[in-house]
């Protein structure tokens, strides 16, 4: 155990871990905060906080992390490179681990020319690889970037995402593989439609022995409607949903559709949990979290630890 997050200690048992999202508002709205976790309460072992997502203007992520732990949920504070330089983001970890939030996610981020303010510049001063390894000495040295002694450093469970249908296909493992070596510790992959892509790249992350050195937790996503999966499926760069998971949607009448999402996604979780390596599910209800109960309830992931 490198830390005291709960998230940590879930996985280290052995136990399946279960996390979701929370979208902070587009508002100074801390109600709306408050509401999604009331949902997620007791049904999840973190709680996911996005930074800007889609690169749209949103409360910040460690605002909403603090109005989390304040409801008594292990926030995970995402983080993207887009935005900041390492000195705002060194300051930021800084910052949330003093108010008790202790699991972090490292993410690049979406292109600003996706948001709502594509003249934005994209900072980047460094990589998700690189914010992980620094997240990583800033706990283990006790070292900031520059060198410089911490006192007092941020014992944060540092996460990352995955993304094992993203072309070109043969480079994911090897992409997941220098995460690790970075210092990466748990994993939330992109949504899961493709079962038998992932469990292929299942197969790649075993052959390398990486199942053995991070947390994997499989994405899921329940779909509302045959035109989410259609959106989903055309539209969204990097996911990988097949046709026959839209035929299946199209098949039901269009007031039972948001049942049958429901149904494929705990049958998804049903044979997830038999792959090897898998450690747990990241359930990304998308303004949809009201099902999340209902979802971690029939795949039989209750009661929680």
């Amino acid at each position: 155990m490198k830390t005291d997050s709960t998230l940590e200690k879930i996985l280290a048992s052995g136990k399946l871990a279960v996390t979701s999202e929370c979208g902070p508002p587009r508002g100074a709205l801390p109600e709306k905060v408050r509401e999604k976790a009331n949902l997620l309460k007791g049904y999840v072992d973190a709680v996911n906080v996005t930074d800007n997502q889609t690169a749209m203007v949103r409360m910040s992520s460690l605002s909403a992390c603090i109005l989390l732990k304040q409801l008594g949920l292990n926030p995970i504070l995402q983080m993207v490179t887009r935005d900041r330089n390492r000195l705002a983001m060194q300051s930021d970890i800084l910052g949330a681990y003093a108010h008790g939030i202790d699991n972090m996610l490292c993410l690049s981020g979406d292109h600003t020319s996706f948001g709502d303010h594509p003249m934005a510049a994209c900072v980047h001063d460094i990589d998700s690889i690189q914010l992980i390894n620094m997240v990583k000495n800033m706990r283990d040295e006790g070292k900031f970037q520059g060198g410089e002694k911490i006192d007092g450093p941020p014992k944060m469970f540092i996460g990352a995402a995955a993304n094992p249908f993203a072309d070109p296909f043969e480079l994911r493992v090897a992409r997941l593989a220098k995460k690790v070596k970075a210092g990466v510790e748990f994993i939330q992959t992109q949504c899961i439609f493709n079962l038998d892509k992932f469990e292929k790249w299942m197969e790649g992350v075993r052959d390398r022995g990486l199942d053995e050195k991070v947390y994997i937790l499989a994405g899921i996503t329940p779909m509302k409607s045959v035109g989410m999966a259609k959106y989903m499926k055309n539209k969204v760069p990097g996911m990988d949903v097949p046709d026959d998971v839209v035929k299946r949607m199209a098949g039901v009448p269009k007031e039972k559709q948001a049942e049958e999402g429901i149904k494929i996604c705990v049958e998804s979780i049903q044979r997830l949990k038999e792959v090897k390596g898998v450690k747990g599910f990241h359930i990304m209800a998308i303004e949809w979290e009201q099902k999340v109960p209902e979802i971690v309830e029939k795949a039989g992931l209750l009661p929680r630890p």
